[in-house]
């Protein structure tokens, strides 16, 4: 009975932290025209990322105004573009992560008189978060067990490649410092160098002075 309970408690555990783990980032936010917003969100390479986004129409018996379009462009912290459309009212994106780093996803409201206001759904899941996965129980002809089981595979994995990932950065940070304290060494010395060699100057000159003047 200890074992089971055990492997129960392990579950549970892995499935909160998968949860935190996986980051989505869903809101609604305010545009008005001619203006832009910016979204980031921190990915790792290789990881899916997916998003939706739309604007609310604000008369619900009425077609969407000719002011209420966007453009949308989402791209990485190298200026890589991943997504792009022009005067649209919804759209979805979708891609592998090629490098890590900030992605951020731009939205520009079209210029209109008189100006207008609208409201935009924005979804942006990415890793565990993003897969579909009623499209993996369908295509897999799997129970539902068997899709739990598959989530938990995959958070596990996600959770061991975000250690990974931080483990690299703080490697990278603990170069950074020791880097940084052997250019603040060398930088110290230099500094008491030109601090003696000035010193031992103005002890030369004055020396100089005072035996022109015969005072010593």
């Amino acid at each position: 009975m200890i074992i089971p309970r055990l492997n129960l408690y392990l579950l549970v555990i892995t499935t909160v932290t998968g949860l935190l783990s996986s980051p989505s980032k869903s809101l609604r936010f305010e545009l008005e025209s001619g203006h832009t917003k910016c979204i980031a969100e921190d990915i790792k390479s290789n990881s899916m990322t997916v998003g939706k986004y739309s604007i609310v129409n604000p008369h619900d018996s009425q077609p969407m105004p000719e002011s209420h379009k966007l453009t949308v462009r989402v791209t990485s912290s190298y200026g890589n573009s991943y997504h792009y459309s022009e005067r649209v009212e919804s759209g979805q994106f979708a891609f592998t992560a090629a490098e890590a780093g900030d992605y951020m996803a731009c939205f520009w409201a079209v210029d209109h008189k008189p100006n207008a206001t609208l409201t935009v759904d924005f979804d942006w899941k990415t890793g565990v978060a993003a897969k579909d996965w009623s499209n993996v129980a369908k295509k897999g002809s799997v129970d539902v067990m068997e899709m739990e089981l598959k989530k938990l595979y995959d958070t596990v994995i996600s959770i061991q490649e975000e250690m990974n990932y931080l483990r690299e950065r703080e490697d990278e940070m603990q170069d950074l410092n020791t880097s940084t304290n052997v250019k603040m060494a060398w930088l110290s010395f230099l500094s008491i160098s030109v601090c003696l060699s000035v010193a031992g100057l103005q002890v030369w000159h004055l020396k100089t002075f005072f035996q022109k003047k015969k005072l010593i």
